[in-house]
């Protein structure tokens, strides 16, 4: 168990949190240990993963209209998102597992993988805190999140370049609005010092907006 608490840079107070996270159901039951398996911890994990993705993306993605952010934040805790970060800390290896589990393949099987690495989640949240769950959390979230570039913040991109010059202004600028409530059609440019760098169309103001700046920087080449 030492050798996991390297892995996962967290060393508990109370080790007994982190065996009830590496315990499966399979085993607890045929140890006759009544609630001593993980599902409750993944229950609680799942909800301190969700909070700390969201605020994240919220704080460091402030352009994204709430559609794009869901969106975001589904694709970080999802299954497939969750079995490739218990990979990175070969979670499978310290498993607890029935013995079926275990001739059945269950140290690699993506369910249990990702529904152990949630009960760690809530494992070190009840040992260190939210602090210390976010710092865990964090170290795997911000890369899978911001390698996805479907998903790039333009907006913010284009006024980090722009900010590279003193005194330079951004805006945008609604320039038509079109279409019944229930399917709008926006378009919109964004001004360099009142110059257009850039066109954006879509189905909102916000998602016109970042259509103006993906243009705009490609325009400069970025």
């Amino acid at each position: 168990m030492e050798e996991l608490q390297n892995r996962i840079d967290y060393h508990f107070r109370d080790t007994a949190l982190l065996g009830r996270a590496l315990t499966h159901s399979s085993y607890a039951n045929e140890a006759h240990q009544n609630g001593g398996d993980n599902e409750r911890l993944e229950f609680l994990g799942d909800s301190v993963l969700g909070f700390i993705t969201a605020d994240y993306l919220f704080s460091h993605h402030k352009n994204f209209p709430e559609g794009e952010l869901t969106k975001l934040r589904a694709y970080a805790v999802c299954e497939k998102s969750l079995f490739s970060f218990a990979k990175e800390i070969d979670l499978g290896k310290y498993l607890r597992l029935g013995k079926g589990e275990e001739h059945t393949g269950g140290r690699t099987r993506p369910s249990l993988l990702s529904d152990a690495f949630e009960a760690v989640i809530a494992a070190i949240y009840l040992d260190g805190g939210l602090e210390e769950a976010k710092r865990f959390v964090l170290r795997f979230v911000v890369p899978c999140v911001e390698s996805k570039p479907t998903f790039r913040d333009y907006k913010t991109m284009l006024q980090e370049v722009v900010q590279q010059n003193q005194g330079e202004t951004l805006e945008y600028v609604l320039v038509s609005e079109t279409g019944p409530d229930h399917d709008k059609h926006f378009a919109v440019e964004v001004h360099l010092n009142s110059n257009v760098i850039g066109h954006g169309v879509g189905g909102s103001k916000k998602k016109a907006e970042q259509n103006a700046a993906k243009e705009a920087l490609e325009m400069m080449g970025l």
